[in-house]
């Protein structure tokens, strides 16, 4: 099952992709945060056949909600709503960080760093499966 990741930032989104057996996760693209946002994911999820979402859930040090999470959430809810596509949360604690000192910083990092949230449920999926 493909699934797709979403890093949820207020300019940029970064997203990343499974393989069809959902077992990899790969950065795919970086997208603008602006009136296009959804069609873009739409696209990306029709044309890959997207089976699930993986949103990046955003915490601060305490582990409370970070204020972006209004829109993250807003999102999620148009996306299960009008795609029909179930979302899950995994979190993004410091994987914009992680991805930057893997890669440097470059016009690919918040696509990164929704690979590794993609990855982070990957892997514990499999563990329980």
């Amino acid at each position: 099952m493909r699934l797709l990741g979403i890093d949820y930032g207020t300019k940029r989104v970064g997203i990343a992709l499974s393989d069809k057996s959902g077992s990899f996760a790969f950065p795919n693209c970086v997208l603008k945060n602006d009136e296009n946002l959804f069609k873009n994911i739409s696209d990306i999820c029709r044309r890959e056949e997207v089976k699930k979402i993986i949103l990046g859930q955003s915490l601060n040090y305490k582990g409370e909600v970070n204020p972006i999470m209004k829109d993250a959430e807003l999102l999620k809810l148009d996306i299960e709503e009008t795609l029909h596509i179930p979302v899950e949360y995994e979190s993004e604690f410091l994987t914009s960080v992680e991805a930057e000192r893997i890669q440097g910083r470059g016009k690919m990092l918040d696509a990164s760093a929704a690979a590794l949230i993609l990855k982070s449920y990957i892997d514990k999926h499999n563990k329980t499966a």
